[in-house]
């Protein structure tokens, strides 16, 4: 491993928790390549040798290595229990007028923020308009710009968005689909680091961190999940990617029977971390 690649894991271990061993050198290079070229900079060692603690340099960088992938409802099991079993059972248990708050810990562009928008808006008759949260953070900055602006491409709103709700939340403009203005106004979208203080975020019934976590070391999974425990309400419930667990790392959430990658607050969570 080159002193380049060695410094550039570590900076991004120590921003986002962003773990890169010695085989993803070409991760590093594909993502970093339209930096490298903007900046006339020769290689990775050119760009790490420019690199200052807090620069827009340092930042672009870690949003250049950040930014995931992301689809309306992407793995459709947790949006099913969302609809089916979770917001109901949250709705019953609430008094009246009380809000039920919803966290995407990894908005990126905003498709799954939208998609959990779209489930509340469907259930909202059922719930008698009782006011659903949502609230989408992220560490890099451009794709949290393209969610508050809900404006997609042809291509992405043909992966995995049903018709009825392109129909029903959706305006055609020229080549691209912009959200209309009711679901986007459900959404806020907030720049958050998960490896910072999430207090300040507040209390949720509804987290969902999915495809966050292989990205992390045992500790920072750890660290991330007991923190989140202490943000989610004591009847609350957390998803996860399907090839995530917290088995080993947290008993703060137990895995709920019968579900795909869902997990419910524990009472251990009042003393994680």
């Amino acid at each position: 491993m080159s002193a380049a690649y060695a410094a550039l894991a570590d900076m991004l271990k120590a921003r986002s928790g962003l773990i890169l061993g010695p085989d993803k050198l070409y991760l590093l290079e594909t993502r970093l390549a339209p930096i490298l070229k903007r900046e006339s900079l020769r290689d990775l060692a050119e760009l790490s040798g420019r690199l200052r603690p807090g620069s827009p340099l340092e930042r672009d960088v870690v949003d250049a290595m950040t930014t995931n992938e992301s689809l309306f409802f992407r793995d459709s099991k947790p949006f099913d229990a969302l609809r089916k079993s979770v917001l109901p059972r949250l709705h019953a248990a609430r008094g009246a007028g009380v809000p039920l708050r919803i966290w995407s810990a990894a908005a990126s562009t905003g498709q799954e923020a939208y998609s959990i928008a779209m489930v509340a808006a469907e259930l909202a008759g059922a719930m008698g308009g009782r006011r659903v949260e949502i609230l989408g953070t992220d560490l890099a900055r451009e794709p949290l710009e393209r969610a508050r602006q809900g404006i997609y491409t042809q291509f992405e709103i043909q992966r995995g968005l049903p018709m009825q709700m392109l129909v029903k939340h959706f305006a055609k403009e020229d080549a691209q689909w912009r959200i209309k203005p009711a679901l986007r106004e459900a959404v806020t979208f907030r720049e958050w680091n998960l490896l910072s203080d999430l207090r300040p975020l507040g209390v949720f019934d509804v987290v969902f961190c999915r495809n966050v976590l292989i990205y992390f070391d045992p500790p920072t999974k750890r660290r991330v999940l007991d923190a989140i425990a202490r943000q989610t309400a004591p009847d609350g419930v957390l998803f996860l990617g399907g090839a995530e667990t917290v088995l080993g790392l947290t008993e703060a959430f137990a895995a709920v029977p019968g579900e795909s990658a869902m997990y419910a607050r524990t009472k251990a969570a009042a003393g994680a971390g």
